[in-house]
């Protein structure tokens, strides 16, 4: 069969290589020019229980997931039961040739012919899963030699030996390839990237010098990928004791004048949420990131949800201003984690980059980020402006001067009590007034630059799908799919504060307004009507741990139309 795109699923057991295959193969169809977009489920646990590595290969833009699936590489039995009622009308099972998969068309591999021992298993599937999609064999073995090149020449000889057996295998078979239609735009130079890979090189290229975490799935990797590619930054990082020394080590490094992050899940936030507060009245610049993850507690470990919107919109004791991102692309990533480190030192109060295990996972194929149109960041004082030196100066904006310790004769204070213009802490009532105002009155200036909500399709549909965050691709590719309505996508990738003006000509002129989001309560719904008085009509809601797809959004669409 041919067509724009095909969804690979990979089934199997922790511990049996099916990251290496997905990763691999997933970089190929990059390399050959395809688009892609990749799923990964995975127990919370070292070994056993069953994981999947999803691909959804594209000749052109691949927007979302998919839940028919073409090709199934069942490397255990349990693969082809629970993924069988899945498989589209052409699709092929890739197996080994001790696994039953029934009357279902098949490539039954003989992995102990193809393989001199089980360490090779999962070469030989990824030999045969090129070959059963047509890719060249060379871009394969260039990604293999790559990937085991610090193994030994021997390691990399000994798996392409493999890599090519079950190539050639495939090739003897009367089996034709599962074509797709060649890449659109073949020569652009693409990357493959994941969401938390994403928002580590936003961060860094916003210039942040220090990160402090404790590590939480599905947070970690972007401290990993912080640390990877920081190093030779000059990256300074620490893995705490526990989420709160992890925040308040941020705040004190951000006072001594570092670009500061902290990254953590929901349960982990929910430690950091006092310090919060500690950040916003000693008005210090921070950059959070919180993937979430469905709770309450620990909830699915593993899993994705868009349900920490209220933790993160209303953490912290008192009231102090905040911005807070919701990227819903790997793109949107690092361009709003940039942007968060800019706000958050041009305002000095928290900002929030809001994620999920969905996106923190996905990787996709994007174009190299134009890092030269990217905006100078709002850099600290050095030298006071004047004497003397108010670090708590009222202003009309809210920003008060803000001096790096140690780079002059002056004193920089900070606490985590009311205070004076010179920060000496103080209960007057008067002082109490004007410094709560003047740090509130910095909420102008963030309303002033918050980013609109993106607008797809006609104006005046009839249904508009309101969606916000790792939810807008769903809802992109459910809109082309319904018939006999016109349907339009409003995605919001700031989701605090927000702007009237931005956005409400095209709630009101819908025919009918559904909220997409991924927990039980429409937090986001609810958050636009209490911001605008505006009453969403219906919702979509998901919050069975697992993504958002076109399918499921268009099964709610029915039982509401």
């Amino acid at each position: 069969m041919s067509d724009t795109s095909i969804n690979i699923v990979i089934g199997g057991e922790a511990g049996q290589g099916l990251a290496t295959i997905g990763q691999l193969m997933s970089k190929a169809v990059t390399r050959a020019g395809y688009h892609l977009l990749v799923n990964q489920v995975y127990m919370s646990r070292i070994r056993g229980g069953h994981n999947t590595f999803a691909i959804r290969v594209g000749s052109t833009a691949v927007e979302s997931l998919t839940e028919e699936i073409d090709i199934l590489v069942a490397l255990t039995p349990e693969t082809v039961d629970l993924h069988a009622d899945k498989l589209s009308s052409n699709a092929v099972i890739i197996a080994g040739d001790d696994i039953d998969t029934g009357e279902y068309r098949s490539l039954s591999v003989p992995f102990k012919a193809l393989a001199a021992k089980p360490l090779f298993y999962n070469t030989v599937a990824l030999g045969v899963l090129a070959a059963a999609v047509c890719m060249d064999i060379s871009i394969v073995e260039g990604l293999l030699t790559q990937s085991f090149k610090k193994k030994g020449d021997d390691v990399v000889q000994a798996n392409v030996t493999v890599l090519e057996a079950a190539y050639s295998w495939v090739e003897e078979q009367t089996f034709s390839c599962v074509k797709i239609d060649s890449p659109s735009d073949v020569g652009t130079d693409r990357i493959m990237l994941n969401g938390n890979e994403a928002i580590a090189m936003g961060a860094l290229a916003a210039g942040c010098n220090f990160l402090s975490f404790y590590p939480m799935t599905p947070a970690t990797t972007v401290a990993t990928n912080l640390i990877l590619k920081g190093r030779a930054l000059g990256l300074k990082y620490e893995q705490v004791e526990d989420e709160i020394a992890a925040i308040n080590m941020a705040i004190g490094a951000s006072y001594a004048g570092a670009k500061a992050i902290v990254s953590t899940s929901g349960g982990g936030f929910a430690l950091m949420v006092e310090a919060i507060s500690l950040a916003g009245v000693s008005e210090t610049p921070l950059v959070s990131v919180v993937v979430q993850r469905p709770g309450p507690a620990t909830g699915m470990a593993t899993r994705t949800e868009q349900a920490d919107l209220n933790l993160v919109l209303y953490a912290g004791h008192g009231e102090f201003p905040r911005a807070i991102f919701a990227p819903g692309t790997i793109e949107e990533c690092f361009y709003l984690t940039h942007r968060a480190f800019d706000l958050a030192e041009q305002y000095q109060t928290p900002i929030f980059v809001l994620s999920d295990q969905y996106l923190a996972d996905s990787y996709r194929a994007v174009e190299m980020f134009d890092i030269d149109s990217l905006p100078e960041i709002t850099e600290p004082l050095l030298e006071p402006g004047e004497e003397p030196y108010l670090r708590y100066k009222l202003t009309e904006d809210g920003v008060s001067p803000r001096l790096i310790p140690g780079f002059s004769e002056a004193v920089v204070r900070a606490d985590s009590h009311e205070h004076s213009e010179d920060c000496i802490i103080t209960e007057d009532a008067q002082n109490r007034v004007q410094q709560n105002s003047k740090r509130l009155s910095k909420a102008a200036g963030l309303h002033e630059d918050v980013i609109g909500p993106d607008y797809y399709g006609e104006e005046g549909a009839d249904i508009l799908l309101m969606c916000w965050g790792s939810s807008l691709g769903a809802c992109l590719e459910a809109s082309e799919l319904v018939e006999n309505k016109t349907v339009a996508v409003l995605h919001f990738k700031q989701v605090y504060p927000l702007r009237e003006e931005q956005f409400m000509d095209y709630l009101e002129k819908a025919g009918e307004v559904v909220s997409v989001e991924g927990n039980a309560t429409g937090q986001f719904a609810r958050l636009v009507t209490q911001e605008t008085g505006f009453t969403v009509g219906s919702s979509i809601l998901r919050f069975d741990g697992r993504t958002l797809t076109p399918q499921y959004i268009i099964q709610g669409l029915n039982s509401i139309i």
